[in-house]
């Protein structure tokens, strides 16, 4: 076997081509891992990221549900407090039935305590004004009439039927402090009357020609002149026609009671 030995030109240029192999053969295999873990970091930047925007959900999440959680616990306090009110309020109405239920059991005893009491003030005055002065007749009697209607309605209160009773008193101790002119009748005339309290009752004709007074002890009318000129001034102070002043009426004696 013969051997040839190459120009050193030639060698140089195998070792080049060699060289260039071997290079290109190890930069694939770098440019593969180079690729290899850039895709690796890659996928971590976008595992990083859905995790960031996964905790970030999940931080929007929780923020929402602890605003939720102090919202209901300010609206379960809120609804404690008017709970705590409300049993207060239902403590109270509670104790105010009881006395309430008291009070009507107290009122039906004073109902059946007060009414005989009111009917026996009520006849009183009624035979009261009977055996009074016979002065306005009618009006007193007409509200004794009414009084009596009142006691049987039951639209009426009690505590009314007391009020328009002790009124009927107040109206009647009244006449006793006042001086009064009024027209009115005495048989068929039509007279003037004036009443001086309780002291006495006197009339006069409207043509001023006839004066009398009522006798208490007589239980009638009397005609008497003589007082002409006092129930004509009486008249003018009671219808304050004149300045008051000093008039005489007749006055019944005393009686010593036995």
């Amino acid at each position: 076997m013969i051997l040839r030995m190459r120009r050193p030109a030639q060698v140089g240029a195998i070792a080049a081509c060699v060289i260039a192999m071997v290079w290109f053969a190890n930069g694939s295999q770098a440019q593969d891992k180079v690729n290899a873990v850039v895709g690796e970091q890659t996928k971590t930047e976008e595992a990083a990221q859905a995790s960031q925007k996964r905790i970030t959900q999940l931080d929007e999440e929780a923020s929402s549900m602890l605003g939720d959680y102090r919202q209901a616990l300010t609206e379960a306090q809120s609804l404690k407090a008017y709970t705590d009110q409300l049993g207060a309020q239902v403590k109270s109405q509670e104790d105010e039935i009881k006395g309430m239920s008291t009070q009507i059991a107290d009122i039906e005893t004073t109902s059946r305590e007060v009414l005989p009491m009111m009917t026996k003030m009520l006849d009183t005055l009624d035979q009261f004004v009977k055996l009074d002065m016979p002065f306005l007749p009618d009006e007193r009697s007409n509200r004794i009439a009414t009084l009596k209607e009142m006691m049987t309605r039951a639209d009426v209160s009690l505590s009314e039927k007391y009020r328009r009773i002790v009124e009927a008193y107040q109206v009647e101790m009244e006449y006793g402090r006042t001086l009064e002119a009024y027209e009115g009748k005495v048989g068929e005339k039509t007279v003037q009357f004036l009443r001086a309290g309780r002291v006495a009752l006197l009339y006069q004709t409207l043509d001023g020609k006839e004066t009398g007074y009522w006798d208490v002890n007589a239980k009638t009318w009397k005609i008497d002149s003589a007082y002409n000129d006092s129930i004509t001034a009486g008249l003018k102070v009671a219808k304050k026609q004149s300045a008051p002043d000093f008039i005489k009426v007749p006055v019944p004696a005393p009686k010593e009671i036995k």
